[in-house]
C-alpha cells in the first residue's frame, strides 16, 4: 500500500507565499516522477510542475519564475515553493508521483488526497 499526503496549503494574500510538501510512504521500492497538479473549480485538472529522478523540471508557463518545485529523495517528499500568488493561483493542489511497489512490483501513478490553496485579492 502507498500513501502520498500533502501539507502547506491555506490562505493567502496577492503577492504572498506558501510551500507544499508531499510526502510518499508505504510500500515503496522507488519513485520516478513527482509532480503537482491543480484543480481550479470548474476547470479541468493540469500540470503546475514536475521532477523526474535525475531532477529535471519542468513547469506551467502560467508558474514558471514563480514556482520552484524540488525533491527529497531520502525522505521521499516533493515540495513546491510558490512565490508571488495571484488570485488565479486558487485551486485544489494535488501531489503525483509515478511509484515503483515493492510488494507487487508493479509502477504505477499515485495521488495525494488534495490541499486547498486560496488567494485573495
Amino acid at each position: 500500500q502507498v500513501q502520498l499526503v500533502e501539507s502547506g496549503g491555506g490562505l493567502v494574500q496577492a503577492g504572498g507565499s506558501l510551500r507544499l510538501s508531499c510526502a510518499a510512504s508505504g510500500s515503496i521500492f522507488s519513485i520516478n516522477r513527482m509532480g503537482w497538479y491543480r484543480q481550479g473549480l470548474g476547470k479541468q485538472r493540469e500540470l503546475v510542475a514536475r521532477i523526474t529522478g535525475s531532477s529535471t523540471t519542468n513547469y506551467a508557463d502560467s508558474v514558471k519564475g514563480r514556482f520552484t518545485i524540488s525533491r527529497d529523495n531520502a525522505k521521499n517528499t516533493v515540495y513546491l515553493q510558490m512565490n508571488s500568488l495571484k488570485p488565479e493561483d486558487t485551486a485544489v493542489y494535488y501531489c503525483n508521483a509515478y511509484i515503483h511497489e515493492r510488494v507487487a512490483g508493479n509502477w504505477d501513478d499515485y495521488w495525494g488526497q488534495g490541499t486547498q490553496v486560496t488567494v485573495s485579492s
